[in-house]
């Protein structure tokens, strides 16, 4: 991924996650519902150490499974980037690579070689067994 990439859109970002009712499956899963294609990276803990993984490529209009298996943690950490130049991103940050990566811990990520990406939370509740997060373009400017 190229750095020139990574600027925001302003106020402009929606994000809607939602858990799914299909009982078959239990994964925590990201849908692309923009019109370009997204560099997706999730963190999560694996309750007694950070992990960060990255990058899934998922193209516009299309889903992709980031975990599989039944939930093992309350909260989950998304970071993304488009192609245009969006992102979707928050205050929790974590560790990452421009390049394919599967990061332990979160402290000293500069010091260790990585770059330092905010990421944006996602409460699954306590008792989700799977979690489909859902990316929006962003709506008109005002």
């Amino acid at each position: 991924m190229s750095r020139a990439l990574k600027f925001s859109w302003p106020a402009a970002v929606f994000i809607l996650a939602a858990a799914q009712t299909a009982p078959a499956r239990a994964d925590f899963r990201l849908c692309n519902n923009t019109s370009s294609r997204v560099s997706v990276a999730i963190a999560y803990t694996t309750g007694a150490n950070w992990v960060s993984e990255g990058w899934w490529n998922v193209k516009a209009s299309n889903c992709e499974t980031l975990l599989r298996g039944p939930l093992a943690a309350q909260y989950y950490y998304i970071y993304a980037m488009d192609e245009r130049g969006g992102e979707w991103k928050g205050k929790a940050f974590m560790c990452t690579r421009d390049r394919e990566f599967r990061i332990d811990g979160r402290e000293d990520c500069f010091v260790r070689g990585f770059d330092r990406s905010g990421f944006f939370e996602v409460d699954t509740g306590k008792d989700a067994k799977n979690w489909t997060v859902q990316l929006t373009d962003p709506g008109p400017q005002r």
